[in-house]
């Protein structure tokens, strides 16, 4: 087991965590001792995280899981995968796609990590495509006294313990659902008009569709629309094929995103955004996410259309998907069907902030969600009152770590405490 006292940080650097001691145990004995022998345990997945949800505080101990043995035992005939918590999804899809199988989807990075992902409400998109934790069937659990638990599905606790937070415990390994392996093909349109759009229409094109602006004008300067190979034909007549290779970002090389112009492909090398093989970024920037009902999401476009002239000075680029519902007590799409509006804004707090309050001013009528990995301002009684069910995950984190260990700050203003 590795210990440090060294100035950890997140991915994006805007954050440097104030643990008293930094630890990356290698066994699950030395993880389960560490656990019970501490006050305070938070854990740190891939850092691509842009607040304080992962920071134990000053007297208390960070953990990374990327020590521990990356295992993902594919079940081929049970069709299913138990992953190490420390295990990225660009690991878990090249051994599952290796036999044959496949998650139903992907985030647009690759790079993060499973455990925290679904712990975070991390989603990818498509109208019939739920959070990644929707493909979650178990959870084992180190607890606060260094015993391990497991939840599966089936268990009365289950839909407040995979997007927990990190609250309940150290999330160890996961059992997902997977399927038969399908190919993709990505097509890249640009300039679709804002006015008159059918947002409807568009989302349900293909299996999975985003919206990109910048919002330096109406209307969207790109549409990323992948179809699966074993479904539909996509016709997509709002906007005009892309003529070169793109990236989200307005005047960034292509040379880091998936496959585009129609080439299939395996379904991991066309889900994702970017490439497993290169890292997209630097991390120079900071980002924010809103979930809100998909019904809205017209409403919702024109309102931030009404104060773009504020947001585009701050923003890299602004993409929009679609969630299915799920039943997650804590998931940003929990019991509605969303349409997520993502902000990829430019590495100075300072600046960002303010416009972050616009932004959620501008939303507020729509009751959104912020992705609790993400920067946003939402005052906590405020998000409080969009969770019909925080009082069961309350009554959960206290079932489950009644001395708080796993609690801190951010948890601790979700839950009201």
């Amino acid at each position: 087991m590795t210990q440090s006292t060294r100035a950890v940080t997140n991915w994006a650097r805007n954050i440097t965590y104030t643990a008293a001691e930094f630890h990356r145990p290698d066994t699950l004995d030395a993880l389960r001792t560490l656990v019970a022998g501490s006050a305070k345990v938070r854990v740190l997945g891939s850092g691509h995280s842009f607040n304080r949800i992962a920071d134990p505080g000053g007297e208390g101990v960070l953990l990374s899981l990327a020590g521990l043995p990356p295992e993902t035992d594919v079940d081929t005939a049970a069709r299913t995968v138990r992953v190490a918590g420390g295990v990225r999804y660009a690991e878990l899809a090249r051994a599952v796609h290796a036999r044959g199988l496949a998650l139903p989807n992907m985030a647009s990075l690759p790079h993060i990590s499973v455990a925290g992902s679904v712990a975070t409400g991390t989603h990818g998109s498509g109208v019939a495509n739920g959070p990644l934790a929707a493909a979650v069937r178990e959870v084992e659990l180190v607890t606060s006294d260094g015993t391990p638990v497991t939840i599966a599905r089936e268990d009365a606790r289950f839909d407040g313990a995979v997007t927990s937070l990190g609250a309940l415990g150290v999330v160890t390994a996961l059992t997902l659902d997977l399927e038969p392996s399908y190919e993709v093909e990505q097509h890249v349109f640009t300039e679709l008009p804002l006015a008159g759009l059918d947002y409807a229409a568009v989302a349900s094109s293909a299996y999975s569709v985003s919206l990109f602006t910048d919002w330096r004008e109406p209307g969207f300067r790109q549409v990323w629309v992948k179809r699966r190979t074993d479904r539909a034909t996509v016709e997509f007549p709002w906007a005009a094929p892309a003529t070169e290779a793109l990236h989200p970002v307005p005047g960034m090389p292509a040379v880091h995103c998936t496959e585009q112009f129609g080439v299939p492909g395996p379904w991991h090398e066309r889900l994702p955004h970017f490439r497993a093989e290169f890292t997209p970024s630097s991390g120079a920037e900071l980002q924010s996410e809103y979930l809100l009902p998909r019904a809205s999401a017209v409403d919702a476009l024109h309102a931030l259309d009404a104060i773009r002239s504020a947001v585009a000075g701050v923003l890299l680029t602004c993409e929009v998907r679609t969630v299915a519902a799920d039943r997650q007590w804590l998931s940003p799409a929990h019991a509605r069907d969303s349409v997520a509006l993502h902000f990829t804004w430019v590495e100075d707090t300072a600046a960002v902030l303010p416009v972050v309050r616009r932004v959620e001013e501008a939303l507020d009528a729509f009751e959104p969600r912020p992705h609790w990995g993400k920067v946003f301002c939402v005052p906590a009684a405020v998000l409080r009152r969009r969770y019909a069910r925080l009082a069961d995950f309350r009554a959960l984190t206290e079932a489950l770590d009644p001395a708080g260990k796993f609690s801190n700050a951010f948890v601790r203003d979700v839950l009201g405490d």
